[in-house]
């Protein structure tokens, strides 16, 4: 696929100077980062997803002893003595 792309005097420069500093053309170097930005919100899709089923599929109960678990956890280590949770 063909893409045009139109980017400002400065970005331009931009995208070529970081694109040199790894030994890549600028079109090379746009390709890559717009691939690598593409599998990250992949990759963020489906750990949306993930959780989000955990959240519908879960025991309640687990859900909320697992809660309660990870806020005392968090609380334990705290230099101060107040809770970040206050009940």
């Amino acid at each position: 696929m063909a893409l045009t792309l139109k980017l400002s005097a400065g970005d331009e420069e931009q995208l070529e100077i970081e694109a040199s500093q790894q030994g890549l053309s600028a079109t090379e170097y746009a390709c890559r980062l717009l691939e690598e930005h593409l599998r990250q919100k992949h990759r963020q899709t489906e750990a949306i997803a993930q959780i989000e089923s955990w959240i519908v599929d879960g025991d309640e109960e687990e859900q909320r002893e697992t809660g309660d678990y990870l806020i005392e956890a968090l609380d334990v280590n705290r230099a101060r003595g107040s809770s970040s949770f206050p009940s």
